[in-house]
């Protein structure tokens, strides 16, 4: 699998040896991560229920909205870390405590989850494997890498929820648990054994009592420079209105489904599988297309405009062939982030790169915990409760707590909020400027050339230097 992805990897390279860091070491610590806890897909939905048997929705966006909010808070010290000690370390810390709540699921569900609560300090492996990624790829190659990164987490979906459903269903959860534990375990070796250290020896201080940047590691600190370049504060905004539902949707469509028309846990696993293929497609092979022939800007616009109609179908579907087509829509509004971020490493100087992702990152931090949170906290205003999760009953539609409620007519509301927030997203991207040139201004190469080190643990001037333009061409 690895070596089909040989075409696709920067230079179409295989690296030479496993002491030299590439984007396969990247890829494959991506992968192992997220398969185990798409085996877990199925087992979950179960232990979470079972656990939380009134508001269900409500407990599992609280859950995932700490989680994220924690992600948000410490992915910046992490990475400023990082920058210090070196990038292994801190993957193999991050690594470790995403995966420490699975074995828990079977022993303790209470303690499974408050520590998957709890365990988004840790939390942030792709901040850390992107770190990574930039290491060892030059500015030309990093989209490319970057995106196939983005793909592995897809193609980790593809099978592991199909899989894991199978066996919970053949041998019980019991199985699936020891088999994503073994997993995570190989996934935590793999780091240990194989993956070399990407930063340079040169680019680390002599002692691991070296300061860090404080400035850098404030996870408000890029949200308080958005306001000064105006295509940056349209670009965040975008951002934020499109991707606060679809944190959201990410952290409770699967109990959503259980609630149209009864999907089983096969279906379920059917359903991810399908769109996972679908997201690789559009993020390679039509993103690129779409691309060269309308334009950067005009993809994201496109890939907004797919989003909206994937949310109001959620909103209003009650069919499962309506899920179906919402599916595939979903995939092409996938296109939406990979378009977004090129525009910005396209336009931004580069010394501003970091600077400008890490806005946008900061951004996608704050969605991953106000999102889960936020869908929860609808559902449950909406009286939309899971009442039965082994999805065998045919025709078992909607649960609300009040069958009689006439005004509940509408079975997924959050998604419906969620397409009137992209919509604003789509009425703020319209103003976002599309630069035809790389944008590098005079000398930028030469405030590059004071080194990543520098960069990275010196604070940042004050004054007119601190409120230039990150973008080039910013006026609206």
């Amino acid at each position: 699998a690895l070596c089909g992805l040989q075409g696709a990897l920067p230079g179409g390279q295989v690296p030479q040896g496993i002491g030299e860091p590439s984007v396969y070491h990247a890829v494959v610590v991506i992968f192992l991560e997220f398969f185990a806890w798409g085996l877990l897909t199925t087992p979950m939905l179960t232990v979470l229920h079972q656990t939380f048997p009134h508001h269900t929705f409500l407990m599992n966006g609280l859950i995932h909205g700490v989680k994220g909010l924690l992600s948000f808070l410490s992915a910046p010290l992490i990475g400023a870390l990082s920058d210090v000690w070196g990038r292994k370390s801190f993957l193999l810390l991050t690594v470790f405590f995403t995966c420490a709540p699975i074995p828990l699921m079977k022993i303790s569900p209470w303690w499974y989850f408050a520590v998957i609560s709890m365990s988004g300090v840790f939390a942030v492996t792709f901040s850390v494997i992107f770190a990574y990624v930039a290491d060892i790829t030059q500015e030309h190659e990093r989209s490319t890498a970057y995106g196939l990164v983005s793909a592995t987490f897809a193609a980790s979906l593809v099978t592991s929820p199909a899989i894991g459903a199978y066996l919970s269903v053949a041998y019980g959860d019991t199985l699936v648990v020891i088999l994503a534990t073994a997993i995570a375990l190989l996934d935590i070796c793999f780091i240990l054994v194989a993956v070399p250290e990407s930063l340079p020896e040169k680019m680390r201080p002599a002692s691991w009592g070296a300061p860090i940047s404080w400035e850098q590691a404030d996870p408000f600190a890029s949200l308080r420079k958005v306001g000064q370049d105006s295509t940056v504060l349209l670009i965040c905004i975008t951002v934020f209105l499109s991707y606060l539902p679809e944190a959201g949707q990410y952290s409770s469509f699967f109990l959503y489904l259980r609630q149209v028309i009864g999907f089983s846990s096969e279906t379920v696993a059917a359903f991810i599988a399908v769109v996972g293929i679908l997201s690789i497609l559009a993020q390679t092979v039509v993103l690129g297309i779409l691309m060269r022939s309308i334009g950067n800007k005009n993809t994201i616009l496109l890939g907004l405009g797919f989003q909206i109609l994937q949310l109001a179908w959620y909103g209003f579907g009650s069919q499962p062939w309506m899920m179906w087509a919402a599916g595939a829509v979903a995939a092409m509004s996938s296109i939406t982030f990979p378009a977004i971020s090129a525009i910005v490493s396209r336009n931004a100087d580069p010394d501003q790169q970091g600077v400008v992702q890490g806005m946008i990152t900061g951004i996608r931090g704050l969605c991953n915990g106000l999102g889960p949170a936020l869908y929860g906290f609808v559902f449950y205003l909406f009286h939309v409760e899971l009442t039965d999760t082994d999805g065998s009953e045919k025709g078992a539609k909607l649960n609300m707590v009040n069958p009689t409620d006439e005004s509940a007519i509408i079975p997924g509301p959050p998604f419906l909020f969620g397409a009137c927030s992209v919509l604003l997203s789509l009425l703020v991207a319209l103003f976002i400027p599309e630069h035809t040139g790389p944008g590098m201004r005079p000398g930028a190469y030469k405030k590059h050339s004071n080194g990543a080190q520098s960069h990275s643990h010196s604070p940042q001037g004050s004054g007119a230097e601190g409120k230039e333009p990150l973008l080039e061409d910013s006026s609206v």
